[in-house]
This record gives C-alpha cells, sequence and structure tokens, in this order.
C-alpha cells in the first residue's frame, strides 16, 4: 500500500489522509458507523477516481466508497481498507434548460441539490433528509416527499458517468450500456463508482407541509384509516407515520402523521388532506405552505457509541390490514421499536416492474422498525425484534435497501428477488468479475 500511495501522490489532485494526519478521525468514519481504514482518499475529479479505484484494485485491499456516508449498514468506511470519499464532487449543474436536465456530482448531498434548484424553481424527486448522499440514495431507490408524483429519485436519472473496477470512464444510458443502466437504478454500488448523474427535474411550487398529531391511545385507528386514503389518494399526497418513538413516550408517544401536498393550491391541499385530520382526535397540526428545499430535514449525527438496528420490509394493499394490526399493538408494547410507515404507489407503481432493478413496483406501502442505543441494548433487544419481524413475515415482502442495517444473504434475498438477482449477477460479471465493489449489499458475479 505504501508504494501505491507514493506513486500516486504525484499525480493525485485531492486529499490522501492516513492514520497519522490530523484529519483521519473525522475522515475515517461515516454519520453511522466507525473505522480505522488504511487510507482515506478524496478525488476531486474523475482522473482522481480512476486513480484510486486502480490503488484499492491493485493493493487487492477493501474498498469502501463514500457519498453522504448515512447508510444504516456502514458501507462507507472500513478497517484496514481504501476509503474513497466523493464529497468534492458535489457539482450541480443544469445542462438541459429545455428538458430540465440536471447534473449532479456522485458526492453531492440533497440538501445541495435542493438549495441550488430552488433558484430556478426546479426539484427533483429524492429522499427526505438534506445531508444524505445523491449516490447512496439514488442508487437503491428514493423514497421522499414527490416520491407518488415524480416516483424515486431513481425514476428521474437519464444517464450515469461511472468509474468501473478497471479504472475505465463509462456512460450508462437507455442507448448507451443499457444493462448497466438498468442495473444501477436499484442494484446500489456494486458496479463502479458514479461519479455524476443526469436527472430530470420538473418545475416546483411551495408545497403544503406538516406534520399531524394524533393520541397513540388512537394508533390502530389512524393506521388503518391512512392506509385506506391512500387507495385513493391523489398523487400529489405523499405521508409518513411515526409512532412510537421512546424519545416521546414510547408507547404513549403520539401518533405523527407528516404529510407534503405537491402543490400550492389551497383548496386542492385541503381536500387532500381534510380526510387525514378526520381520522381521530388531532393533537397538533402544523401543515403550511413551504418552500419545497426547507421541507428536507437535517440529518442527525448521533452520540459516540450510539448504534442502530433497522429492518424494513413492503406491504401490499390487501395485507396492509393485517400487518398494520400486528404494527398497532406491537407500538403499544414497552420495548416497541420506533416504527415508521411511508406512503408508495402513485408514480413509482406507474413504472414497468423490469424497467429497473428496484423490484418492489406495487407495493402500497413501505415500513420500518429501528432500534437506538448502545451495543448492549441493541443486543438485547434483538430476540424480541425477531419474534416481532417472525410474526410479519407471512404478510409482508422484500426490503427497501436504505433502510437496513444487516447485510447477510437474507437481506440480499430481499432486496433482490431470485430473477432480479440473476440479472444483475451478469451485469456484475461483466463490469466487476473480481467483486472489487463488495461493500455493498453485495450481488456476486454470475460464472458462466
Amino acid at each position: 500500500m505504501s508504494s501505491a500511495l507514493a506513486a500516486l501522490r504525484r499525480d493525485f489532485g485531492g486529499d490522501i489522509i492516513e492514520p497519522n494526519e490530523a484529519d483521519y478521525e473525522a475522515a475515517s468514519r461515516t454519520v453511522l458507523a466507525a473505522g480505522s481504514p488504511a487510507v482515506v482518499l478524496r478525488p476531486s475529479s474523475v482522473g482522481d477516481v480512476q486513480a484510486a479505484v486502480t490503488v484499492a484494485r491493485e493493493a487487492g485491499t477493501t474498498l469502501s466508497v463514500r457519498g453522504g456516508g448515512h447508510g444504516f449498514a456502514g458501507f462507507g468506511t472500513s478497517d484496514g481498507g481504501v476509503v474513497i470519499d466523493l464529497g468534492r464532487l458535489a457539482s450541480v449543474e443544469v445542462v438541459d434548460e429545455e428538458r430540465h436536465i440536471v447534473r449532479v456530482g456522485g458526492g453531492a448531498t440533497w440538501g445541495q441539490v435542493a438549495d441550488d434548484l430552488a433558484a430556478r424553481g426546479l426539484a427533483i424527486s429524492s429522499g427526505d433528509t438534506r445531508s444524505v448522499g445523491v449516490g447512496g440514495l439514488t442508487l437503491t431507490g428514493g423514497i421522499g416527499w414527490k416520491v407518488r408524483k415524480y416516483g424515486l429519485a431513481l425514476d428521474n436519472v437519464v444517464r450515469a458517468e461511472v468509474v468501473t473496477a478497471d479504472g475505465e470512464v463509462v456512460l450508462a444510458t437507455a442507448e448507451e450500456n443499457p444493462e448497466l443502466f438498468w442495473a444501477l437504478r436499484g442494484g446500489g454500488g456494486n458496479f463502479g463508482i458514479v461519479t455524476a448523474f443526469d436527472f430530470v427535474a420538473h418545475p416546483t411550487t411551495d408545497v403544503f407541509f406538516g406534520k399531524i398529531s394524533f393520541p397513540a391511545a388512537e394508533a390502530a385507528t389512524v393506521l388503518q384509516g391512512w392506509s385506506d386514503q391512500f387507495r385513493t389518494a391523489p398523487e400529489e399526497l405523499t405521508s409518513n407515520i411515526v409512532f412510537a418513538n421512546p424519545f416521546l413516550g414510547g408507547p404513549e408517544a403520539p401518533v405523527e402523521v407528516l404529510v407534503a401536498f405537491d402543490s400550492d393550491d389551497p383548496e386542492r391541499a385541503a381536500q387532500a388532506i381534510d380526510p387525514i385530520r378526520s381520522l381521530g382526535t388531532v393533537l397538533d397540526d402544523d401543515v403550511a405552505l413551504t418552500p419545497y428545499a426547507d421541507i428536507l430535514e437535517e440529518g442527525m449525527i448521533p452520540p459516540p457509541g450510539i448504534q442502530f438496528l433497522a429492518r424494513s420490509a413492503f406491504v401490499d394493499a390487501d395485507s396492509a390490514p393485517k400487518v398494520l394490526q400486528i404494527l398497532a399493538e406491537v407500538g403499544a408494547s414497552e420495548r416497541s421499536p420506533i416504527i415508521a410507515l411511508r406512503s408508495v404507489g402513485g408514480a413509482v407503481s406507474s413504472v414497468p416492474e423490469d424497467a429497473t432493478a428496484y423490484a418492489h413496483r406495487a407495493a402500497h406501502l413501505m415500513f420500518l422498525t429501528t432500534t437506538v442505543g448502545p451495543r448492549p441494548v441493541i443486543e438485547a433487544a434483538r430476540p424480541a425484534l425477531d419474534d416481532i419481524w417472525e410474526t410479519l413475515a407471512p404478510h409482508v415482502t422484500g426490503a427497501y435497501a436504505n433502510f437496513l442495517t444487516d447485510a447477510t444473504e437474507r437481506e440480499v434475498a430481499a432486496v433482490y428477488p431470485a430473477e432480479t438477482y440473476q440479472r444483475l449477477a451478469a451485469v456484475k460479471q461483466r463490469f466487476d468479475p473480481d467483486n472489487l465493489f463488495a461493500g455493498n449489499l453485495n450481488v456476486r458475479p454470475s460464472i458462466r
């Protein structure tokens, strides 16, 4: 490694951060995970990314790629390996004014993108957190406040610039390297490092956004009624629910329904949101017209030693009543995890099942459970969580890759059904036959 780094220093235009340097402690960790990599490389150009990939490949070491660093599984760092931190590749440029095509660097965050585009009256369907990286979110999904109207973040990608395992730069579009383009939209970081995405943005207005809270005792009724609303709700309406939050009272915590109506028309917003207000006893309602960029929340940086255990799944409309009944019962117990649900459907389900590697188009809802605490608390909670998920298993499908802490074969199989996995493995064989990019929900190269 030392000789490879000595050679790299001659031409590398970015930062090379080793364990004995002042910036190392901050550079070695992600938002949610600590690590002790042999070196952190921060490229300032695509050429730097190529050189960094070559160093990792020739050294035969673990390679981790970091965008925003928010992944629950901690893929953006390692012990003893090479970390490529894309944070300096964060440009946002409108490259086609007429078609609203926006080129975004692979290390940008969604807050940067939203702020830059707000001045132009544009937006891109993304996640809901400002500091989350564009690359990590997009490559595996992108469920945010515009998802039912404009689809997943990955549904809005029309071009990707990729540094592959052999250090080459390739473009992926519907016409050029179409199988790679298919795989990148859902297959995660398995196929290379995306140094730039081209997204189709859309004109945006202020949106009606806020939180409507209900008593914990009304959870079962609110959950069922909320789900029923999204069988027919307009696509402009997207909503999340959070309940059983231990930081707000656990089983006594209010049921918080967050809503975003993607229009500045107050009459249409009221027509869409008022049925949710009528689901129970409203404790608080702060829904107001808000600039879209302002509804993205700041990412939380946990105190040292705090860990997360997150699991997720999808629910179809027929299974929703049973799943919501189970979750309401779990939320009423003293040791419930934090439970969150997100409405999907709409534009997500209008995309053909095989158009991208994202395999969960038919879902009505996505939900996750999250446990937070020091390692002993996490480990003590696992048996009860396993019991909860065993009860849910007959009624749910798949998993959302962005909300998983573990990356075992079970999780990989949940994210990628067999047919999707086989197609991804064939793309992997072509672009990364030695599995250099293994720090992810890993798809192994197919053996021919």
